[in-house]
């Protein structure tokens, strides 16, 4: 098999260190006369094992019906930039991540994700940047159905894991809501998303197939709720 094809004979040990450590060497050195000669550690340390890591995971999901796919082909992020419209030429990402979207859905709507990068590891899921529409269908279910937000984000479970609701968050309260709106902080996100952090032990072990599913469905019930909103 060549090593640019997806790895799915590969299985999931958990990352090395070292794989860490080439995301620290490459945001150091960001350019292709550094990366071309060590491209094949950056797929023996990371590529691979974030292909064999959506495998154990989709099997994982499926076996706990956990509506979500993780995909070695469609799932990893690719590490080379778009640089055409950025003022940062920079070829490279400096992180892996992958995205597990919700099945039965199109591209761009609500899911999880894995990201790794040196100092910022994080599981999590929602919806990133959501098309107007779907963000004003939130938003009237904040102000319309309180209660239905509130179970889910206040579930003790879901509050010690995740603590409140994370994305980029306009500045006031949208047009439309009193400024003084008792879920002001909710109607002013611009993004929905709940997620924790990991330590490096815990994507240096197989067991990071587990964690990765337990927080996932912790999230599903706010995902489900994100998926049948109706403009």
């Amino acid at each position: 098999m060549s090593s640019a094809m997806p790895t799915s004979t590969e299985t999931f040990t958990g990352f090395r260190l070292e794989a860490i450590q080439f995301l620290a060497d490459l945001a150091a050195n960001n350019d292709r006369a550094w990366f071309t000669p060590r491209k094949s550690d950056y797929e023996r340390l990371l590529k691979g094992p974030l292909e064999a890591l959506c495998v154990a995971l989709d099997e994982r999901l499926r076996a706990r019906g956990i509506p979500l796919a993780a995909d070695p082909v469609r799932s990893p992020f690719r590490i080379y930039r778009d640089v055409r419209f950025s003022r940062d030429k920079s070829p490279y990402k400096t992180n892996i991540g992958a995205s597990f979207p919700w099945i039965g859905v199109g591209d761009g709507r609500p899911g999880g994700y894995f990201h790794l990068s040196p100092g910022d590891i994080f599981v999590g899921g929602g919806m990133w940047h959501p098309e107007p529409a779907r963000l004003a269908a939130f938003r009237r279910l904040v102000d319309g159905d309180p209660g239905r937000i509130h179970a889910i984000v206040d579930e003790p479970r879901f509050a010690a894991m995740f603590g409140t609701l994370m994305g980029e968050r306009l500045t006031r309260v949208p047009r439309g809501y009193a400024a003084d709106h008792p879920d002001a902080e909710l109607l002013k996100l611009k993004d929905v998303g709940f997620g924790r952090p990991l330590a490096d032990a815990d994507v240096t072990t197989p067991d990071l197939v587990d964690l990765i599913a337990d927080t996932l469905d912790l999230g599903v019930p706010l995902l489900r709720i994100l998926v049948d909103l109706r403009a």
